[in-house]
């Protein structure tokens, strides 16, 4: 309810109440709750130390500087008292890009066999789902509240509730375009792979081949990268590129930049 007269918080002058609303956001409660539990279930008995350096994964550098730049908005927002717009901001990284994709995009990381990549995933996990849990605060802090201290111990913090921690800094984060215009274009991949198997009706269980076709220098080195995850997260078989002038077999396709991704109608 709190969610809901902060997210219709805007300049209007009349403001029309809307039970669907609420609903929706009572979903975004419950998908915080669960990622949460996510994340806690993912970790090992004890405090969670930090990992010396900068975070091991592109992932991990990229939900930091998303997590940087919305926190900078809601800064912002809150200045201009756009309650409305701070609700969407946080709704958006929470919902799309830390559960839709970070939790995602950690499971490789978590699940293979670089010991230094899966600690530093986990550390990174607990700190952005920390860092969220104080902004969302003064949106919905009996939610918040009840899931920092499950979060507390795994980071060793002191504060005896999470309305004692001071308000997360986007200048205390470091940003990272690289790995973000990386981690971007493997979303594309992702998501036209999907689209591609939801248009076509295919299972999501069901491992299908996958054919690349033009892009360019950067498109190759990125799925030479990111070939072991593209495979494990869309179910493909190990990607393959069709080479110029080559035949190509119907397929459905979708465009990411200059690359063309393939799925063979064959079959």
């Amino acid at each position: 309810l709190r969610f809901t007269f902060a997210a219709l918080a805007s300049y209007s002058r009349t403001i029309n109440f809307d039970i669907k609303r609420a609903e929706g956001y009572k979903a975004f409660c419950n998908k915080l709750w669960n990622a949460a539990r996510f994340v806690l279930m993912n970790l090992p008995e004890g405090e969670i130390a930090a990992p010396a350096g900068a975070p091991v994964t592109e992932a991990e550098r990229w939900i930091l500087t998303r997590l940087k730049q919305t926190l900078g908005e809601v800064e912002q927002h809150f200045v201009s008292y756009r309650f409305d717009l701070l609700a969407q901001a946080l709704y958006e990284f929470v919902w799309n890009e830390y559960c839709d994709w970070f939790l995602e995009l950690s499971k490789p990381a978590l699940n293979g066999d670089n010991a230094a990549a899966a600690a530093s995933t986990r550390h990174t996990l607990l700190v952005v789902l920390e860092g969220v849990l104080r902004a969302l605060h003064p949106v919905i802090p009996f939610i918040t509240e009840e899931i920092w201290h499950g979060v507390a111990p795994k980071l060793g913090l002191s504060e005896g509730s999470l309305m004692q921690r001071p308000w997360p800094r986007a200048d205390e984060i470091v940003a990272d375009e690289k790995a973000t215009a990386e981690i971007e274009w493997f979303k594309n991949v992702l998501s036209g792979v999907r689209r591609i198997r939801s248009e076509m009706n295919i299972s999501p269980a069901k491992v299908i081949p996958l054919l690349f076709a033009d892009g360019d220098t950067s498109d190759r080195a990125r799925l030479t990268k990111f070939a072991a995850q593209i495979s494990f997260l869309a179910r493909t078989e190990t990607p393959q590129w069709i080479e110029p002038g080559a035949e190509e077999p119907a397929a459905a396709a979708a465009v990411v930049g200059g690359l063309r991704v393939m799925i063979p109608l064959a079959g």
